[in-house]
C-alpha cells in the first residue's frame, strides 16, 4: 500500500507557507495525503520521522555532473585561465566511461545529501553516457550537451559546428526526453557567448522555439568575460542573448553577478530565470550576485552548487547559507530571509525547470520526491525555527531519507541502488585515467 513517513515536522513549501505536523502517506510515486493518514491504510513501510523535517528534496539548477572527477585538479584560478587551462582540456579528455563514473559520483553526493533534482550542462560530447548512467541512480534530472563552436583555447575535440550540434541535441531529446519514467529531460545547452558563434545562438533559440526545450546557458559570471563580451558583440551578455532570439521564460542563467540595471530589467520583462551558485561565485573570485534586487523586480532565483571543480562541493545546505549571508552582507540581515532561500531551493528550481506542477511542493498528487532531515544533533538546538535551522545549522549529513518517486534511494548514509565505496572506487580509478590524458 505504499510508504508512511510518521509524526513529522512538514515543510509543505505551498504558496500559504504551511508547516504540518503529523503524517504524510506516498501511494506510488506520488503524494497520496499530508497531515493524516486515512485509517484503512496498512503501509508496506513506515519511516519513523519523529524530531525530524520532512521538506521538498533541493533542486539544483546549475551543475556540472561531468566535472566532478575534476574536483582539486583546477583550484585557486580565475575564470577565463580555470576554463582555458585546466577544465577545457579535462572535458575534452572525457571517454564515456569516465562521464559515467563522474555522473555517478555526483548522483550518489547529491541524493545521499538531499538534492533530487539537477539541472546539469555536461560536456560536448557522449551524452547518451551520461543520461545512461543516470538511468539507475534514481536521480531527477535535466540535461544537456555543451554547444561551442567559437572561443579563445578551445581543444578542437569542443569545436563542434551549429548544424552538428543542434541535430545531435535534438536527437539526444528524441532518445532521452521523457526516459527513466519522466526522470530524465532534455534541455539545450550554449556554453556562454564567447564560446558560441551569432549563428549557434539564433539556431539554439529557433530549436528552444519549435522544440518547447529549455535553454542553459552562464552569463555575467565575471567582469573580464563580460568585457570581452561587450567587445565581441557591442553588448552586454543580456542584451545580446535578447538579440539572437533566446530571450524568454525557456532561457535559464547562470550566475548573472555583474548584470547592468538594463539587463535587470530585460531578464525580468523575458522572464529569464537566474541561477545563483554562491560558493562557485566566491572560490572564482567572481563577486555575489544582486539577489535582493532581482527578487524585488520579480525575477524568479534559484540555487545550483555549479561543479565539483570549482566549489568543491556539491552540498545545498552550503549554497542557502552562502546565499542568505552574502545577502546579509550587501543589503543588511533579512534582506533575503531564511524562508526565501528554502523556497529558492525547492519551489524556485521547480520553477526554473517548468515542473513547479509536480515537484517542489509537498501537497496531494504532487511527486513524492522528499527529503527527511534529523534535527537531533547538537548543532540544531533548541531549533525554534525550522527554515533558520535548515539555512544557518544544518550540515548534508543530516539528511537520513531520499525518496525520489516515492522510493527511498538514500538511507543513513546507503544508498538504494549501489555501494558507496566502489562509486568512490570506480570514480577514483576513472580520475586518474582521465587525468593521465591531459
Amino acid at each position: 500500500m505504499g510508504l508512511a513517513l510518521r509524526n513529522a515536522t512538514i515543510l509543505t513549501m505551498n504558496d500559504a507557507g504551511d508547516v504540518v505536523t503529523g503524517d504524510l502517506w506516498i501511494e506510488g510515486d506520488r503524494i497520496a495525503a499530508v497531515g493524516t493518514i486515512p485509517p484503512e491504510v496498512t503501509p508496506d513501510t513506515t519511516i519513523d520521522a519523529g524530531g525530524a523535517l520532512v521538506l521538498p528534496g533541493f533542486i539544483q539548477t546549475h551543475i556540472h555532473l561531468c566535472q566532478t572527477l575534476f574536483r582539486g585538479a583546477a583550484d585557486d584560478l580565475p575564470l577565463l585561465a580555470w576554463l582555458r587551462d585546466r577544465i577545457w582540456p579535462m572535458e575534452a579528455a572525457h571517454d564515456p566511461a569516465t562521464l559515467a563514473a563522474s555522473a555517478r559520483l555526483a548522483a550518489a553526493e547529491l541524493l545521499l545529501s538531499g538534492t533530487t533534482t539537477a539541472f546539469t550542462m555536461e560536456t560536448v560530447h557522449d551524452t547518451d553516457a551520461v543520461f545512461d548512467a543516470l538511468t539507475s541512480t534514481h536521480l531527477r534530472a535535466t540535461i544537456g550537451k555543451c554547444l561551442m563552436n567559437s572561443g579563445e583555447g578551445v581543444p578542437r575535440r569542443l569545436f563542434q559546428s551549429t548544424a552538428a550540434g543542434i541535430d545531435e541535441s535534438l536527437a539526444l531529446h528524441r532518445r532521452w526526453h521523457g526516459a527513466a519514467g519522466g526522470r530524465l529531460r532534455a534541455a539545450l545547452a550554449p556554453r556562454f557567448a564567447l564560446s558560441c558563434t551569432r549563428d549557434l545562438l539564433e539556431a539554439t533559440a529557433a530549436a528552444s522555439a519549435a522544440h518547447g526545450l529549455l535553454v542553459h546557458t552562464h552569463a555575467s559570471e565575471q567582469r573580464a568575460e563580460i568585457d570581452l563580451v561587450r567587445r565581441e558583440t557591442g553588448m552586454d551578455n543580456i542584451a545580446y542573448f535578447a538579440a539572437v532570439g533566446l530571450g524568454s521564460p525557456r532561457l535559464c542563467a547562470a550566475h548573472c553577478v555583474w548584470p547592468t540595471d538594463a539587463e535587470l530589467q530585460l531578464i525580468a520583462e523575458h522572464q529569464i530565470k537566474v541561477m545563483h551558485c554562491p560558493g562557485c561565485n566566491l572560490k572564482l573570485g567572481s563577486g555575489v550576485a544582486p539577489i535582493v534586487e532581482m527578487r524585488a523586480r520579480g525575477i524568479d532565483v534559484s540555487l545550483g552548487a555549479d561543479g565539483a571543480a570549482c566549489n568543491n562541493s556539491l552540498d545545498m545546505f552550503h549554497e542557502m547559507r552562502l546565499a542568505a549571508t552574502l545577502q546579509a552582507m550587501r543589503a543588511g540581515p533579512g534582506a533575503l530571509p531564511a524562508r526565501d532561500v528554502v523556497w529558492m531551493a525547492t519551489r524556485g528550481g521547480a520553477r526554473a525547470l517548468g515542473l513547479d506542477h509536480e515537484i517542489g511542493t509537498i501537497a496531494e498528487g504532487f511527486k513524492a520526491d522528499l527529503i527527511v532531515v534529523d534535527q537531533q544533533g547538537l548543532h540544531h538546538q533548541p531549533g525554534r525555527d525550522p527554515y533558520g535551522t535548515l539555512v544557518y545549522a544544518a550540515r548534508p549529513t543530516d539528511v537520513r531519507v531520499t525518496i525520489v518517486d516515492g522510493e527511498v534511494v538514500a538511507h543513513d548514509g546507503e544508498l538504494s541502488w549501489a555501494d558507496v565505496d566502489e562509486i568512490r572506487l570506480n570514480a577514483a580509478d576513472a580520475a586518474a585515467r582521465l587525468l593521465a590524458k591531459i
